[in-house]
């Protein structure tokens, strides 16, 4: 697969084709992709979990994101967002927890042990650049992103879905943050969660917070177009600093039938 050109040569973390509303919005992108199964007992400080990764090497090494499921929940509650995202030119590391019922500064941790283990002692580490990571999660898993992202400021990119944590100040996070709640969340509330997340960010940094509509706490546990169009842009506008998709991000999403609101900082300064 090209992704040469005057683009790529000024930016060498561009992968795959130039990205349509088409191309964000398809259940696979342009990427085959392989899987490997990591067993519990293999590792440490997390439960362990699946790596979806592009098969072809053509293009060179990936930015990498792990993503942490919600309270009582497995990695089979997030799974479709490996193939999803790998498809789109990442290394996707889908984990389970020490125990279903971890809270989120410890889900946090295993979020950054899932990373160092993807980086330095898996078997496609060579495939990953250890420079281009973030972080996503559901509920607890939403609310160990925030806490992953807040002690590691070198992330470069964070994606809470529908996030429960106790804790609802974040001035310290420096990664660039995408909130995703949704309107009919009775468990972690937009109001009592997503939105006081989002405005805690600081003013300064590249933030947005995108509610769904007419959708629920455990949405993003199903194949969901919106959440993956979004998060998508986001991954790659700030893991692989594409420009090309800033156009799904700025100007800013109006809402419609899947967006109830979004609100967010543009035009983006990383």
């Amino acid at each position: 697969m090209l992704t040469g050109g005057a683009n790529a040569a000024e930016n060498p973390y561009e992968r795959g084709p130039a990205p349509t509303e088409a191309s964000v919005t398809a259940t696979r992108g342009t990427y085959a992709v392989s899987e490997t199964r990591v067993p519990r007992f293999s590792v440490s400080g997390f439960g362990g979990g699946t790596i979806y990764y592009p098969t072809s090497t053509d293009d060179g090494t990936f930015g990498a994101v792990a993503i942490s499921p919600g309270y009582t929940a497995r990695q089979s509650s997030i799974a479709w967002l490996g193939p999803r995202l790998a498809s789109q030119g990442f290394v996707v590391f889908t984990i389970d927890t020490n125990t279903t019922s971890d809270q989120p500064a410890s889900r946090g941790d295993q979020l950054l042990a899932a990373l160092d283990y993807l980086t330095k002692t898996s078997s496609v580490r060579s495939r990953v650049d250890g420079t281009r990571l973030g972080v996503m999660g559901h509920s607890m898993g939403g609310g160990g992103t925030l806490e992953a992202a807040k002690d590691r400021p070198s992330l470069k990119a964070a994606i809470p879905l529908t996030a429960w944590n106790l804790d609802k100040n974040w001035p310290e996070i420096r990664t660039p943050t995408l909130i995703v709640g949704a309107d009919g969340d009775t468990v972690a509330s937009v109001r009592s969660h997503s939105e006081p997340f989002y405005e805690s960010l600081p003013s300064s940094l590249d933030r947005a917070y995108l509610e769904l509509n007419n959708a629920h706490h455990l949405t993003p546990n199903m194949s969901n177009t919106t959440i993956a169009k979004y998060s998508i842009s986001w991954l790659k506008r700030f893991i692989d600093n594409d420009t090309r998709y800033e156009r799904f991000l700025c100007p800013l999403p109006r809402p419609s039938l899947s967006i109830a609101e979004y609100r967010g900082t543009c035009p983006h300064t990383a």
